[in-house]
């Protein structure tokens, strides 16, 4: 940290960086508290997405055990790509979940059971709910880092900056008046020397 100068310059210059921290860190404390909804949303929505995990894991319970059938292809559905779009929350890029495209095995209509046809929109569902939860986690990841940065920079301004700057002039223009005073004194000390020496001549 450069060292102090007890200059009318230094007093500005701290003077210009307290308005400038007082004016930003209304905006950072703004964005923190969207942060810590955006998180808290996301977090409901995963919720929400494991819930309906969870039901569509009832749903198939039934007849799982049919998966061993030796009739079923291994590959009954293949998740070939998570489809994403760009968003934007409070200045971080964040995924946003658009579906899936997947590969279903081809099914003989007349040679594989009825129930197969269910197999493949049941793993579907599940593979999109999991692909869901998967892209809303990563979107949680991102937010909770930005939410650290700008908790951070919170702290930094509120606890070091501001009252930094703050002790800084008051440590200047206490300097300043005293040299202030010092000047005073040191004039009329000249000045009566100067009169004493008008005086005796």
């Amino acid at each position: 940290m450069p060292k102090l100068k007890y200059t009318k310059t230094e007093l500005k210059a701290q003077n210009d960086a307290l308005k400038r921290y007082r004016r930003f860190l209304p905006m950072l404390q703004l964005k923190k508290q969207q942060l810590q909804i955006e998180i808290a949303a996301i977090t409901a929505h995963i919720e929400e997405v494991q819930v309906r995990m969870a039901a569509q894991r009832r749903t198939i319970q039934p007849w799982v055990a049919l998966f061993s059938d030796e009739s079923l292809p291994d590959t009954i559905t293949v998740l070939e790509r998570v489809v994403t779009d760009e968003g934007n929350i409070a200045g971080v890029s964040i995924p946003l979940y658009r579906g899936i495209e997947t590969r279903r095995a081809p099914l003989d209509l007349y040679e594989t059971p009825a129930w197969h046809d269910e197999a493949q929109a049941a793993t579907e569902a599940l593979l999109a709910l999991r692909a869901e939860e998967s892209v809303l986690t990563r979107q949680r990841a991102l937010v909770t880092a930005e939410l650290l940065t700008t908790s951070q920079r919170v702290n930094l301004f509120e606890k070091v900056k501001i009252p930094e700057c703050r002790e800084n002039i008051r440590v200047i223009r206490i300097h300043l008046g005293d040299e202030q005073t010092a000047g005073v004194a040191r004039g009329k000390i000249a000045k009566r020397r100067g009169a004493g020496r008008e005086a005796a001549a």
